[in-house]
């Protein structure tokens, strides 16, 4: 078992904040905008976001075809922590998109279509970024980083992401020192692309292996060739796109 980490979090939360408001003074903007999707990972970043940006963050919850449980433990943290929040429900536009690309609702076995959703959601996070002169700020970990474990251009879609260093167990952590519902804190991970799915599954390794892995190198030979494998095939995911050289 992973044991925590001997790290001073407290501080971590407020270098975090300061990043934050740097990463958003330098780009010339005035706040930042995220999406809120009832998670761990989420709410942490919401949170660091309100420390930065008292005035001027705003989350969106963005249900689409989603567990209702989601949508509710997003308004649970926006309301503890007074966070700004719109709802934008995108399963009528998920449906015209669906119907114009002449598919079946089914996504469980269409990874193609369940990554309309995140797409969707980007979209929808840039519009109001841009009209309030504010930065899309990502949720992803460190762990999710490595084995790409998001949406290219989807929750991979944005300016900045607050949590690209810390594994899992390290959100955990903070969120525990941040408050955080433990109703959230709990939950098990999920991208939300369907019902019941959940990261664990979906990657084939748990994110105690894989935070053991990222952090000592040591890892059962499933892991590791797991691991490897879906870090060499999404690390284009992590990369601009290439432009050829004359």
């Amino acid at each position: 078992m992973l044991e925590k980490l001997d790290k001073d979090y407290n501080q971590i939360i407020d270098k975090l904040v300061d990043w934050i408001k740097k990463k958003v003074n330098d780009a010339g903007c005035k706040g930042v905008v995220l999406g809120l999707s009832g998670g761990i990972d989420s709410a942490v970043t919401a949170v660091l976001c309100k420390r930065a940006f008292p005035d001027s963050t705003l989350g969106l919850i963005m249900p689409c075809y989603s567990n209702p449980e989601d949508k509710n433990d997003a308004k649970l943290l926006s309301d503890k922590f007074n966070i700004d929040y719109k709802v934008m429900d995108l399963s009528k536009t998920f449906d015209q998109m669906v119907e114009l690309i002449g598919e079946g609702k089914e996504v469980e076995e269409n990874l193609n279509l369940a990554n309309i959703k995140p797409r969707l959601r980007m979209t929808t996070l840039y519009y109001f970024a841009g009209q309030r002169n504010s930065l899309v700020v990502g949720t992803d970990n460190r762990s999710e980083l490595k084995v790409g474990y998001f949406t290219k251009y989807g929750d991979g879609g944005i300016d900045i992401t607050p949590l690209g260093n810390l594994v899992k167990l390290e959100v955990r952590e903070v969120a525990r020192l941040l408050d955080i519902p433990k109703e959230i804190i709990e939950k098990a991970p999920s991208a939300g692309l369907w019902s019941g799915q959940t990261d664990e599954d979906e990657m084939g390794v748990t994110y105690e292996e894989l935070d053991k892995y990222i952090l000592t190198g040591e890892a059962p030979f499933n892991v590791k060739e797991v691991v490897d494998s879906l870090s060499t095939k999404s690390a284009h995911k992590l990369q601009t796109p290439p432009v050829p050289k004359f």
